[in-house]
């Protein structure tokens, strides 16, 4: 929460109030930005294999204080312990890899023509601002920092006021890696304070990671500049249940990729597509393993799920909730607050559901999963591309070819077949339509904010001699 001069950091297991932080102003945040503009200068001069030292520095610091920083991120916005400190061991595996990769994704690369050399090279932009959520306050910084500096840009981090803690954590962490002045640097603010950086003109691109709502506002304000930018936006993932699946496993799998984060992810399955043949056991099943999930103190490592990260989220699926069950939705499972303190809500499965409600129409960003029962596999993919989104998906089958083949139907940037959707460093992560622009992670992340410039020389000198 922020007031004209505070924000304040609440912590959403027991509602009270962790710390207070000064609001930055607009000259403050242009001065970083001039800062980020003056170091760029002598960062992007280093060699690859240099700036990748600094990250494997940096890895080494996160390992070294993953517990430090996971309590960080369950304080702040409420995730289980244990998948904090995942999120940290996942945040030195992105480190490691593009250490150990950048300078074969950004290498020349050579061009065979008719001159003497033809080459692309790919060179960094200048200073990239980073919009970043508060659903994984680490990974996402991670995610977009990381190949960003590493291609010899500097970054400025904009971090959700939800976890302002956990940004200066982060911002602490590249400082005792021993990264030059200035390379990364956080600003603090609310949303104004995000306009005014995309809007400074010591920023050349800009990595946002958040609702869609606020990837098109800043879209907006970057095109005025005509800045690059990479926005990964809203999901509401597809889990298409074929009725050759394996349903004891399926419905396990299928309560973890929907209750990850307390169903607080862009990634997470949030409509559960069913054939018909195989909806009466799988239903059951899921509802049995929903049920089955530990809701407390997220510091408790037995915890599974923990609080909603903010209690306008808790009120939003509340409300869809309730909308669902007005419309005829039948509950199997939850429905309903978690007396006491905090921003609890009962993880929930919703049968005989239909596009009139919102927990169809909206995403949900929380504990709650809707059923949709379908004829066959072609209802199932129309079903799963009739949606805004297109981020990832999940298809559920013990026939191969069959998944793969359905794979390609889906309008989604990731597809997995018998996997919970997630990112790997080693695969482009990003989506279609309203789930965004561009892509993260691999070679294709680290070359969306450089210059992929085409070098052409024709040697004469030996014509110049002859004359």
């Amino acid at each position: 929460m922020s007031n004209n001069s505070k924000i304040q950091t609440i912590n959403p297991a027991t509602g009270k109030i962790i710390s207070s932080y000064d609001i930055m102003s607009i000259d403050q945040i242009e001065r970083i930005a001039q800062n980020a503009r003056n170091a760029f200068e002598k960062w992007k001069k280093l060699e690859i294999l240099e700036r990748s030292d600094y990250i494997r520095k940096l890895a080494k610091i996160l390992s070294k204080n993953k517990e430090r920083y996971a309590k960080m991120v369950t304080e702040e916005m409420g995730k289980p312990i244990t998948q904090s400190i995942a999120e940290i061991e996942k945040c030195v595996l992105v480190c490691e890899y593009y250490s150990e990769n950048a300078e074969s994704f950004l290498g020349d690369e050579l061009v065979p023509t008719e001159f003497r050399k033809s080459f692309i090279s790919f060179e960094p932009l200048g200073v990239v601002a980073g919009i970043m959520p508060w659903n994984f306050p680490f990974w996402q910084v991670m995610r977009y920092a990381v190949p960003t500096l590493i291609a010899g840009n500097t970054a400025i981090l904009k971090h959700s006021s939800v976890c302002i803690g956990s940004a200066l954590q982060i911002q602490a962490a590249f400082v005792e890696s021993g990264f030059p002045e200035n390379v990364f640097q956080c600003i603090i603010g609310d949303y104004k304070a995000g306009e005014a950086l995309v809007q400074s003109d010591n920023i050349d691109a800009v990595s946002v990671t958040g609702s869609v709502s606020t990837g098109k506002r800043v879209a907006e304000l970057a095109a005025r500049g005509l800045k690059k930018c990479v926005l990964e936006l809203g999901g509401s993932d597809p889990f298409i249940v074929l009725e050759d699946a394996d349903l004891n496993q399926t419905a396990h799998l299928a309560s973890q990729s929907r209750l990850l984060n307390t169903g607080q992810s862009c990634i997470a399955a949030k409509r559960f597509i069913v054939v018909k043949e195989a909806a009466d056991k799988f239903s059951k099943l899921f509802a049995q393993n929903v049920q089955s999930e530990v809701v407390g103190d997220p510091l408790n490592f037995k915890t599974t799920v923990g609080p909603l990260a903010r209690e306008s989220q808790l009120q939003t699926l509340v409300n869809q909730v309730e909308d669902a069950k007005s419309k005829a939705g039948k509950i199997l499972t939850g429905g309903k607050i978690f007396a006491g303190d905090g921003y609890f809500y009962e993880p929930t499965v919703i049968s005989n559901v239909n596009h009139k409600m919102l927990i169809l129409s909206e995403e949900v960003f929380g504990p709650a999963a809707p059923l949709i029962i379908v004829d066959n596999e072609i209802d199932a993919i129309w079903e799963a591309n009739n949606s805004e989104f297109g981020l990832g998906a999940s298809i559920w089958t013990s026939n191969f070819e069959r998944g793969l083949r359905l794979a390609r139907e889906i309008q989604s940037g990731v597809v997995r077949v018998n996997e919970m959707v997630r990112s790997d460093p080693r695969l482009p992560f990003g989506g279609i339509k309203s789930s965004g622009i561009g892509r993260e992670l691999s070679q294709f992340g680290i070359r969306e904010f450089v210059n992929v410039k085409s070098i052409i020389a024709k040697d004469i000198s030996h014509k110049l001699l002859v004359e």
